[in-house]
């Protein structure tokens, strides 16, 4: 029982490491539930979807992380950029006006 809780501990938190970080809750809950340190640690060390840098699709425009191959709304197959866009981390946040 005590291995249970452990491990559903563990689950939870690389749940909510993994959602701060820009990926799936379920995909790191299973990871560290199944693998409780090495899951934890893991997400913990797993990169910021928000760092990457994207580029935008020249069939339909919907812009993609820039390691996409293949665009994901149109299948495109996409080419190496010349110029990117920076990534979601980097733009300014917008001063929230008050009333």
């Amino acid at each position: 029982m005590p291995y249970i809780v452990l491990c559903v501990s563990f689950a939870f938190a690389g749940g909510i490491v993994g959602r701060v970080k820009g990926s799936s809750f379920l995909l790191w809950f299973l990871i560290s539930g199944v693998l409780p340190v090495l899951g934890l640690v893991a997400a913990i060390a797993y990169r910021y979807e928000t760092d990457e840098l994207r580029r935008q699709c020249p069939g339909c425009g919907k812009v993609v992380k820039l390691h996409d191959a293949l665009c994901t709304r149109c299948g495109t197959e996409l080419e190496f950029p010349a110029v990117a866009i920076v990534p979601e981390s980097a733009r300014p946040r917008a001063a929230v006006s008050r009333r």
